[in-house]
């Protein structure tokens, strides 16, 4: 399969201008002595940016060795300088590295991460865990609420080529209906209630079946499991007992800057949260 990629590194540096462009004869020289190292540490800095662009290319070419791939060095937010290049390049798909290195640095998600996955106008995949040159079977979970973006994420991952025996987990989350203290101990509004939940599995499992016969249809061993309780919560847990390498969430659909703002609560918890890389996955409308 062939395609196009861009490696963007930025060096999060500030470059004065050029002696001469911005500086005035009243400048005192102890300032002028400020700026030029501050601009020569901003060079190095970047230099090293674009050896380490070249480096990522020459990999990635290795690996992908029919795809056309350029790259770029350049200094600034790296967030910033990331989105204005995807508004020119417009990919399908932008990855980006975790900066958490422990679980106390997963508690946040990094600033760039963030802004990319609330910001960017097309899927985000923020990677985490294992590199393999040659990987073996992919273990995936897909977060499924019978929603539109669900049916996206499973698009996604039906579009891409993985590894023999790869599995996938679609996992799915039931709001649990609970009756009040008093409801408790009136049979028809207990009864209500487990009929309610039974009526919203029955739903889940059948809206299920067409995501389920599209990935055994691209060669993905597939499992359902339905459990009641919080999406945020139940998607990070089935990740870590199923060993996922990636959960594949749908971002919201509200369409707005409501969603750009907030991404929604599971997408944004998940992706802060999970052990492994989190995909979020937006429709090109292109």
């Amino acid at each position: 399969m062939s395609g196009e990629a861009l490696v963007i590194t930025v060096a999060e540096v500030w470059l004065p201008p050029p002696n001469g462009k911005a500086a005035e004869d009243s400048t005192p020289g102890f300032i002028e002595e400020i700026v030029r190292k501050h601009r020569e540490k901003g060079e190095r800095w970047l230099v090293q940016a674009g050896t380490m662009v070249k480096h990522a290319q020459t990999r990635l070419k290795n690996l992908l060795p029919d795809w056309k791939i350029d790259f770029q060095s350049t200094y600034g937010s790296p967030a910033n300088e990331i989105l204005s290049r995807s508004e020119s390049f417009d990919p399908d798909l932008i990855v980006v590295g975790s900066h958490g290195h422990s679980p106390l640095g997963r508690l946040i998600l990094g600033s760039v991460s963030s802004k990319l996955l609330t910001e960017s106008k097309c899927s985000v995949r923020v990677a985490r865990g294992r590199i393999d040159v040659d990987p073996g079977p992919a273990r995936l979970v897909i977060g499924f609420d019978g929603s539109d973006g669900a049916f996206n994420a499973v698009d996604a991952v039906v579009s891409r080529n993985w590894p023999e025996n790869s599995e996938v987990l679609l996992a799915a989350a039931t709001d649990s209906i609970v009756p009040t203290a008093i409801g408790r101990f009136i049979p028809p509004v207990a009864n209500w209630a487990e009929d309610e939940l039974k009526a919203e599995y029955d739903w889940m499992a059948t809206l299920a079946q067409k995501a389920v016969h599209s990935l055994t249809a691209a060669g993905l061993k597939t499992k359902v499991r339905i459990v009641e309780g919080n999406p945020n919560h139940i998607l990070i847990r089935e990740a870590e007992r199923w060993n996922a390498d990636c959960i594949f969430v749908g971002a919201n659909k509200f369409g707005s800057r409501v969603e750009r703002f907030l991404l929604g609560s599971t997408s944004a918890s998940v992706a802060a949260h999970a052990h492994c890389s989190v995909e979020v996955v937006r429709k090109n409308t292109n």
